[in-house]
């Protein structure tokens, strides 16, 4: 009980004294979670948008898919990934692994089915009277898709949060794509599972407060946007 008050009171002062390697290695996670978030929004969000509001063949297929794509295990990613960007791989020669972009490549690939399948899912929630109105008003396709885009919105930026809140307590692509280097790739996560395995719990429990936080944080920014919205 000891080691967990002394542990977790200085983790607190740790925080507090704004240690350089701690928030280097926060730097490094917000920065790989955001590009990873980012990347999956930007892809994720009109693959989406696309499978709920068109009809073809095929369409329940890709949503099974991509509801299969959710349990993907990370470690499954990571040997994907390691398989196409280590040196013997056909990216080998753009030399990604161990660095931050193949980090980002891996965790993308983790998150992608989160955004498109939350984003079908709010986009079918939507009333099918929208997209008969607007059209009916005589906005096209495009116009269309914006009016429902708009009553989706917070269904996709919810999405966006849960993909980012995923990405930034990863650990087993961050630790096989990105190494695990000081000052380079150490996430959050990563250097919470190296501090364990040395026995020093200090970091560990420091990092593990602030990556709380910012989950933490962000939805309860969220839910205060939505909140005022909807008034």
């Amino acid at each position: 009980m000891n080691l967990i008050i002394d542990s977790i009171l200085s983790a607190i002062n740790l925080i507090l004294s704004l240690d350089a390697e701690m928030m280097n290695i926060v730097a490094v996670s917000l920065k790989v979670s955001a590009a990873s978030t980012l990347f999956a929004g930007v892809l994720g969000v009109p693959l989406g948008f696309f499978v709920a509001f068109e009809t073809f063949p095929g369409k329940r297929l890709i949503i099974t898919l991509l509801n299969t794509l959710l349990a993907l295990p990370t470690v499954v990613i990571g040997l994907f990934v390691y398989a196409f960007i280590s040196r013997r791989g056909i990216f080998g020669a753009l030399d990604l692994l161990y660095t931050q972009k193949a980090m980002v490549i891996g965790q993308v690939i983790l998150v992608l089915p989160i955004v498109a399948t939350f984003t079908i899912a709010a986009i079918s929630r939507i009333d099918e009277r929208y997209r008969k109105t607007a059209m009916t008003l005589g906005a096209n396709r495009l116009q269309t898709a914006g009016v429902i885009f708009r009553e989706a919105r917070f269904g996709i930026v919810a999405a966006l949060v849960a993909s980012f809140g995923r990405v930034i307590a990863e650990v087993g692509i961050s630790m096989m794509l990105g190494g695990n280097a000081r000052g380079f790739t150490r996430t959050m996560t990563t250097a919470m599972a190296l501090e364990y395995d040395k026995g020093q719990f200090v970091l560990a429990v420091a990092l593990g407060i602030i990556l709380l936080s910012i989950s933490f944080g962000l939805n309860l920014l969220f839910n205060f946007f939505q909140g005022r919205y909807d008034r």
